[in-house]
């Protein structure tokens, strides 16, 4: 009895396996992990399914491309020409009209005139250079200044593209050069002539030098 008693504590316990007819028949053990790795594909692990939080993010999404079509510079493009101090005034004027856009921006919305018009300090490079805003958007590795006028005109305002011959592009132009000259002396005062760039004095030819004859 008491043979019996601890063959059944042991089977019980996982200890022993019982052999009956050629059967073996085991011990009931502990369930299994419902994590742990499983073969055959009708008992994959539950655990190991996509995760319902790993989803993409809407916000880390790849930022929509744009067509670049009317916003880069034509073919013989020629500017409108006119007098530099009436294409500035005009463009001041453009400048805060929403009229240009579709959803009621304006390019003053984004470049006001307090704390440098929050341009980005690429903004005080010349043109053309790169824009992070157009580089992301259209992957355009450089844009002259009239074709980041387009730009604007295209993504914040919603917009067509300006005439490329016309006067309000060449006067929106001009403003935003005038803009970008006051960013460069207001914002990075590297962009000064350097006072210690002159020549050196020392530069001279070493009168101890051997000298060539």
């Amino acid at each position: 009895m008491k043979h019996t008693t601890l063959m059944r504590a042991l089977v019980s316990s996982g200890a022993l396996t019982l052999s009956l007819g050629g059967a073996a028949y085991a011990a009931p053990c502990r369930p299994a992990n419902p994590c742990a790795p499983r073969t055959g594909s009708s008992r994959m692990n539950p655990c190991a399914a996509k995760n319902p939080c790993a989803a993409t993010n809407p916000c880390a999404a790849a930022m929509v491309k744009m067509d670049i079509k009317g916003v880069m510079r034509p073919a013989n493009y020629r500017p409108y020409r006119g007098k530099q101090a009436d294409l500035i005034a005009r463009g001041k004027q453009l400048f805060g009209d929403t009229a240009l856009s579709s959803n009621g921006l304006s390019c003053n919305t984004c470049h006001n005139n307090n704390n440098n018009g929050a341009f980005q300090d690429s903004f005080a490079q010349p043109y053309p250079h790169r824009v992070q805003m157009t580089h992301e958007r259209a992957n355009v590795k450089a844009v002259h200044l009239d074709e980041m006028v387009q730009f604007c005109m295209v993504v914040p305002m919603a917009a067509k593209p300006l005439p490329w011959s016309g006067k309000d592009l060449a006067a929106l132009t001009a403003y935003t050069a005038s803009l970008q000259k006051g960013f460069m002396a207001g914002v990075n005062p590297c962009a000064a002539k350097n006072p210690c760039a002159a020549r050196n004095p020392c530069a001279a030819a070493n009168p101890c030098a051997p000298q060539r004859h």
